[in-house]
């Protein structure tokens, strides 16, 4: 009698990026085992079919692995290969087989939407996969996504959180990452050329089966009511993901805020990406902007290490205030996640290059690190709560945030305009401690400036849903600036740019109070040019700032 077996997965992802894109829409497998040949075919419904027969199934669960080629992939850089590759995946993750790309291969992904789930371990090796963005039917389906098969449920019981919350009241199967919005209540409420109405209140965290929340990654806001708790149990066996050379067909659609994503979405929590490059080709004088090709979202506890990654080239476009604008554009993208970490990562163009948008952006997170990485910038939008950038070199865009908690800099060289630029249009606030030791400025990669170590710009006309904070604590330790070319007019260094020019004595009246510096530490800041370091340009601004110096 003839085995038979049908399996229909629903799976859908996740498509939230910087921008805020809308889902793409559920896909659909059936995989059936009967006799006869793997066949792969998409049927008049969208829908991908795979026939694996039993003899099939019994040798590849025997072997442990399954390669594209298996499944009709015929890696010659012409034939479009994502039916087969989202059919290998499909079958890998029925019985848990790893998942090899074949050797020397080049697989072509055209502009079908097509998205494959990955759920067991994969290894691209050294095949090439030329994505073609050029005629693309849904900018937002994402080439490869790795997802989980845990579920997300609601939290009904909670009614309101608090600010560093211990603990909550919810016996759960697994430790669950915890994501909680209340949409009556508006955050970063954007200012300037991009402005908008800002963000739902948001928070996401980590909690044991017991409901005991990680404190490492706190609650950092109060909830006095919530609109949506979600809890997603967290993955405990980890995925890893190594090799692989991708190369983006850039798109040549007209230059608005019509993200892509076609890209590698990370939905599943404990994940390694390792070794994978990403080169992109064919950008013109116009083209639409990046999510991120690889985009961290949902999840917690995701490492990408030896990695090389390019960056996008920058277009312009009407923004909200009806102005011109550039438009940010992404190859790493990380999105309401915790404990996400970039181990010696770059990039192959030029970090220097301002014809390149910085390489990252990030919203809602909790704990991002960069080490060992030589990558153009760093960036936090709507908030960040702890971030760690060590041995590492950053570029013409530098260091971006918003957030709380500690805010590290360590044994690394920033050439940025700054230091530290604390986001104008998000108000310009970090609610913490900002440490910067061991390192080395070079003020916009050493052309003559009047050099800030932290900048921003805060008018206190503006709400943004929140209090606005200046580090209460900055500490400076073994810092060398070089300021060797400067201008005529220079000088010296100042420790905080000119915030608020027109806030020059006591007759300013802020509707927002800025809260501001407390303390600054300084040990063995020293500068190429002599001269010495000063508060800011605007000295009544931070009149009241404690510099103590220990050199």
């Amino acid at each position: 009698m003839m085995k038979y077996a049908l399996l229909t997965f629903l799976l859908s992802i996740a498509a939230l990026v910087t921008q805020g894109q809308p889902e793409s829409s559920p896909e659909q497998v059936v995989i059936t085992s009967e006799k006869g040949k793997i066949q792969v075919s998409s049927l008049e419904n969208g829908k991908l079919h795979v026939n694996v027969p039993p003899k099939a199934v019994v040798k590849y669960k025997a072997v442990g692995l399954v390669h594209y080629s298996d499944f009709g992939a015929k890696g010659n850089g012409k034939t479009d290969d994502i039916d087969a590759i989202a059919a290998t995946h499909a079958f890998a993750n029925l019985h848990g087989l790893l998942v090899k790309a074949d050797p020397k291969a080049t697989y072509y992904i055209g502009g079908r939407e097509r998205t494959a789930f990955i759920r067991t371990d994969t290894d691209f090796g050294t095949a090439a996969f030329l994505i073609d963005d050029t005629e693309v039917q849904n900018r937002n389906a994402s080439v490869f996504t790795v997802s989980s098969d845990l579920k997300p449920f609601k939290l009904e019981t909670i009614k309101t959180l608090k600010r560093n919350q211990q603990k909550i009241e919810a016996l759960l199967p697994a430790s669950c990452l915890i994501t909680v919005t209340n949409a009556n209540v508006k955050q970063y409420i954007r200012f300037g050329l991009n402005q908008n109405n800002g963000s739902p209140q948001t928070d996401i965290f980590v909690v044991d089966k017991n409901g005991n929340v990680d404190m490492n990654a706190p609650i950092i806001w109060d909830f006095s009511q919530i609109t949506d708790i979600t809890a997603l149990p967290i993955d405990e066996k980890p995925l890893t993901i190594t090799g692989g050379r991708f190369t983006t067909i850039a798109n040549k659609a007209e230059s608005k805020y019509t993200y892509y994503n076609r890209n590698i979405a990370v939905r599943r929590s404990n994940v390694l990406v390792d070794g994978l490059q990403h080169d992109i080709k064919g950008e013109e004088d116009h083209g639409a902007p990046y999510g991120g090709f690889i985009n961290i979202g949902e999840c917690a506890y995701v490492t990408v290490k030896n990695t090389i990654l390019t960056g996008h080239r920058t277009y312009s476009t009407i923004g909200a205030a009806d102005k011109p604008v550039t438009m940010g554009t992404y190859d790493l993208s990380v999105n309401r996640a915790l404990n996400v970490s970039f181990v010696n990562c770059s990039q192959t163009n030029d970090i220097n290059d301002n014809t390149y948008w910085g390489i990252l952006g990030s919203n809602f997170c909790k704990n991002l690190l960069y080490d060992q990485c030589t990558l153009s910038r760093f960036d936090a939008h709507q908030g960040v709560a702890n971030a760690t950038i060590r041995n590492s070199t950053l570029g013409h865009m530098g260091i971006n945030a918003i957030g709380s908690g500690l805010l590290l800099v360590e044994n690394s060289t920033i050439r940025g305009r700054s230091v530290v630029n604390l986001r104008p249009d998000y108000g310009s606030s970090w609610q913490g401690e900002l440490v910067i030791r061991n390192c080395v400025f070079v003020p916009a990669d050493g052309k003559p400036i009047s050099a800030a170590l932290i900048s921003g710009s805060y008018s206190g006309q503006h709400d943004f849903g929140y209090t606005c904070y200046m580090p209460e604590r900055i500490t400076l330790e073994n810092l060398r600036i070089d300021d060797s070319r400067h201008p005529e007019t220079y000088q010296g260094p100042a420790i905080f740019a000119n915030f608020n020019p027109q806030q020059t004595d006591a007759s300013y009246q802020e509707k927002f109070p800025y809260v501001k510096t407390k303390e600054v530490i300084l040990k063995n800041v020293t500068t190429a040019s002599g001269k010495p370091l000063r508060i800011s340009d605007n000295p009544f601004m931070f009149r009241d700032v404690k510099v103590n110096s220990g050199q």
